[in-house]
């Protein structure tokens, strides 16, 4: 797509205020006015039409501080704290988080506080399951690991068309819901990753009290994503957000697109642009982040106590930006580390990430010194087209041709 056609498409407030009106006029769940606008006050939205608020910013497990391979857990804890103290309390984990130890984590950090002071959403692995027994004996190990008689968010995970017939063939809906009615859950939803046509018949088979969604500003049209959100909206199903960042790509950008962003906002990160664009819609009411570190904890809290929403100026400067990003060649990969481990041992997330990283700074030699140094000779020679990874990658990327393209790229110089 050019330039052109991204400053047709791209979301404006003039194409946000008719989803505003369908959200009103529909029942839908974007819950109006914020909640929490004053100067240095986390934002909050209320759910629904309930007296439940979330924070704007939920803190995601998936990407948490590692030491030796392992969570650090005294540097978590710390991020937890700092989050609780600032008023955000929406923590948002999954069984397959750091090889099943984030629930851990998650357990162990908030047990320190009182359970109705904070909101945990957990998930169920749909991809694991092949029968109804199985959820049952998953949901409640899952509810041992992280300390709590109940979750007030429960997901089923990653929802396609191939999981989605995994759910009807093993009543994993009615199962939600029955664990809903024994006072174990308090929310039901999904996250989803795959084609809007697949979503509007998941979206419409049942009624659901939220949905998870990828959206960020480079998967609006990439993606498919407007198409996604304005499905969920027109339907009254309020919208959680994943990766507002794309994995992290859309918080380093090309020399040319910071410049445009920084020439409009001086004191603003590309990551800010990226949180306060998914946060201006009406019907997103958290949106999660993987922070690590706690300088990211802050510029991100800093984002949303207030959220000061894209202007209508605003958005055609990211629209430029997003213009001068594009002409790199990057693989669209958001290091989910679904596709590991792989069989022949390819480090396929770090050898995007240092690809992606060279197509951003042009530094070849730092690029071949991170595939040299990876374990076992996981590079991208190592491939040899198995083709397991195609079936668990959420983001349809053909990582075999990738791979070679990769490796050939490394054999030029």
């Amino acid at each position: 797509m050019d330039r052109r056609d991204f400053l047709k498409c791209t979301l404006t407030l003039a194409a946000l205020a008719p989803l505003a009106r369908l959200t009103a006029q529909t029942g839908a769940a974007a819950a109006g006015a914020d909640a929490g606008t004053e100067s240095g006050k986390l934002t909050r939205r209320r759910f629904r039409d309930t007296d439940l608020t979330l924070p704007l910013l939920g803190f995601g497990m998936m990407r948490l501080p590692q030491k030796n391979g392992a969570i650090d857990s005294a540097a978590g804890q710390k991020l937890v704290d700092y989050a609780m103290k600032a008023g955000l309390n929406y923590f948002d984990t999954a069984w397959p988080y750091h090889g099943g130890r984030s629930e851990l984590f998650v357990g162990e950090a908030l047990s320190r506080y009182p359970r109705e002071s904070y909101l945990l959403a957990d998930k169920l692995p749909v991809r694991s399951i092949k029968s109804l027994q199985d959820a049952e004996r998953i949901f409640q190990e899952q509810l041992r690991k992280c300390r709590t008689g109940y979750f007030d968010f429960y997901l089923l995970h990653a929802l396609n068309r191939g999981n989605w017939e995994t759910v009807k063939r093993c009543g994993l809906y009615d199962f939600v819901r029955r664990m809903q009615k024994e006072g174990k859950i308090r929310y039901v939803g999904f996250s989803f990753h795959d084609s809007p046509d697949v979503l509007k018949t998941i979206a419409e088979a049942h009624p659901w009290d939220f949905v998870q969604l990828q959206i960020n500003y480079l998967d609006w049209h990439n993606y498919r994503s407007r198409e996604q959100y304005e499905i969920v909206t027109k339907l009254g199903i309020p919208v959680i957000v994943m990766e507002p960042l794309r994995g992290g790509t859309l918080a380093t950008l090309t020399s040319e697109a910071t410049k445009i962003l920084k020439t409009s906002a001086p004191d603003a990160s590309p990551a800010d642009w990226a949180f306060r664009y998914v946060a201006s819609l009406p019907n997103v009411i958290c949106v999660l982040s993987g922070m690590n570190r706690m300088d990211h904890l802050k510029e991100n809290l800093r984002v949303y106590s207030p959220l000061h929403p894209l202007s209508d100026s605003e958005r055609l400067t990211l629209a430029s930006a997003l213009a001068a990003y594009q002409k790199v060649d990057s693989v669209p990969c958001t290091a989910c580390n679904y596709c590991v481990p792989c069989p022949v041992e390819v480090a396929i997330p770090r050898v995007f990430g240092a690809y992606n990283q060279y197509k951003i700074d042009g530094n070849f030699a730092a690029f071949k010194k991170a595939i040299d140094a990876l374990p076992n000779e996981g590079g991208p020679a190592s491939c040899v087209s198995c083709g397991v990874c195609l079936k668990k990658c959420p983001q349809k990327i053909d990582i075999p041709t990738q791979m070679k393209r990769i490796a050939a790229e490394l054999k030029k110089k």
